[in-house]
């Protein structure tokens, strides 16, 4: 195992449903009435078995840079809490090969009552190293945190972006040989990513440290990650190449991620007045990618038309799919719509200033306004598509949004023979 960091044979996590850690004396005599009268519980689930992994099989080696992905639910963080030795396998084993730093959630690890600098010490003490040890980093700990002005105050106060910088800069320049991130760039910028992602890569290649590293960002596992699994309902289903690791993850977290999806079938609102209905969508941009060169979403909804309309407003709305929120809107106008039958309307959507991620569309074809509006057709998960840049060479003045809807402007539109 001399050039293998981690082993992982045959393992397996249980978790009982319905099971409670602590509860109160008269919650324990109602649970033990149940069983002794065959009562059925209030929780219809409770003692059912559930299997989190099944059956893992994985090694790691030393250096090596290993990308984890998968739906919410595929068992991505229940593996890395096993690694992490959070909590056990229920069957099987785990083999390292050095010291572990893991960060798998905002303010794991840190006390809140203790300042930055005390969890600095903290942290390192854990890890086995000395004050002496510890004291020649602490410097480049505190300028790559960019927390000089705060590292005496209690992390308490601190915000989840000054958590997560402090976190990943004691994980990545203390001593240990594997380092574990979920999701811990998801609430940095995007400076601050490409910061951590070049001390990533920096680590890996010329400290020979190991890297796991969770994200639903392909775009952060495509630079970072040499090697990827893609995990589904506890198991592993792909290990090998990251590209075509992300093509699998990309066609399996929607059944309707695809080039042309069938939309009359669709369940409609009730206050549409299904006048018009959006029977399908064809998305030009290969894979339903926007790449970094591209800078449009091009796509033609083919509608059905019962009556002649005027004054025609079709909204976009743009949805996170990792965040689970809206971040963007964008309108086309049709001033007439004369042909009643199938009419073709195509559509570019400037994604200029859009973030890097997953997104899903929300059509709403409408007349009038967002406050008084009559709405003909409305439909979400009308297509999904990704936005993808090159984090290392980036140029572009990004419009992240961090509360509620930000404006892409307007579309194009034209009506297709």
């Amino acid at each position: 195992m001399s050039n293998i960091a981690i082993k992982i044979e045959n393992v397996s996590k249980e978790y009982c449903l319905g099971a409670i850690g602590g509860t109160t004396l008269r919650d324990e005599m109602h649970r033990l009435a149940d069983k002794v009268f065959h009562r059925m519980p209030v929780n219809a689930d409770y003692g059912k078995k559930f299997m989190a992994l099944q059956n893992i099989n994985l090694e790691v080696k030393k250096g090596e840079r290993l990308g984890i992905i998968g739906h919410n639910g595929a068992g991505k963080s229940t593996l890395l809490k096993l690694l992490s030795r959070v909590t056990a396998p229920t069957t099987g084993s785990i083999s390292y090969n050095g010291r572990i730093s893991s960060m798998l959630e905002v303010g794991t690890g840190f006390h809140g009552e203790l300042t930055g600098r005390e969890n600095i010490y903290m942290n390192g003490a854990i890890l086995g190293m000395t004050k002496r040890e510890i004291d020649s980093k602490i410097d480049q700990i505190i300028d790559f945190a960019e927390m000089q002005q705060f590292i005496d105050t209690p992390v308490k106060r601190y915000s989840s972006g000054m958590y997560v910088k402090l976190a990943f800069a004691v994980a990545a320049h203390l001593d240990n040989e594997i380092l574990i991130m979920d999701e811990v760039l998801a609430v940095g910028d995007m400076k601050f990513q490409q910061k951590c992602l070049g001390k990533m890569g920096d680590a890996s290649a010329q400290d020979g440290k190991t890297i796991l590293y969770v994200s639903h960002n392909m775009n952060t596992v495509r630079q970072l990650c040499e090697r990827c699994v893609v995990m589904e309902h506890g198991k592993i289903i792909f290990d090998g190449n990251v590209d075509d690791a992300v093509d699998i993850y990309m066609g399996s977290i929607s059944s309707e991620k695809s080039n042309h999806v069938e939309l009359g079938r669709r369940q409609r609102p009730s206050y549409s007045t299904n006048k018009f209905q959006m029977q399908s969508v064809d998305v030009e941009n290969k894979n339903c990618i926007v790449k970094a060169d591209e800078s449009e979403l091009a796509l033609t909804l083919n509608v059905l038309v019962a009556e002649k309309a005027q004054n025609m407003f079709v909204r976009f709305f743009i949805f996170d799919c990792a965040r689970r929120i809206y971040v963007a809107i964008t309108t086309a106008y049709i001033e007439r719509i004369d042909y009643v039958g199938i009419n073709h309307f195509r559509f570019k959507l400037d994604l200029t200033h859009l973030f890097p991620g997953v997104y899903s569309l929300r059509v709403l074809f409408s007349t009038g306004n967002m406050l008084s509006q009559l709405v003909y057709d409305d439909l979400e998960e009308v297509c999904r598509f990704e936005r993808i840049y090159d984090l290392a060479n980036i140029n572009v003045n990004y419009k992240k949004n961090q509360h509620g809807y930000f404006n892409l402007g307007e579309a194009t539109v034209e009506t297709v023979q």
